[in-house]
């Protein structure tokens, strides 16, 4: 699975099957993940949603100043693997 600026989520329905990907991933290989306790996926959450700005301008997107159901599903992805 793979999610970047590129791919974007752009309704609550997409969010939802992204979501329930996201958690089947988990039931896979979760033990694979970085991030793969509820207190480090949430340390690492609220990191990337902190330095969003920057990762979205590495891609050379505009980061979504009032965020979108794209921009919460990134933060999601990311917190699987941000360290």
């Amino acid at each position: 699975m793979s999610l970047t600026p590129d791919n974007e989520v752009r309704s609550r329905e997409e969010l939802v099957a992204f979501l329930r990907e996201l958690h089947q991933e988990f039931r896979r290989h979760g033990d694979e993940w970085e991030n793969h306790t509820l207190e480090r996926f949430l340390e690492a959450l609220a990191a990337w949603v902190h330095d969003a700005p920057g990762v979205y301008r590495n891609f050379g997107k505009e980061f979504p100043a009032d965020g979108s159901w794209d921009f919460f599903a990134q933060a999601l992805y990311a917190a699987t693997l941000y360290e």
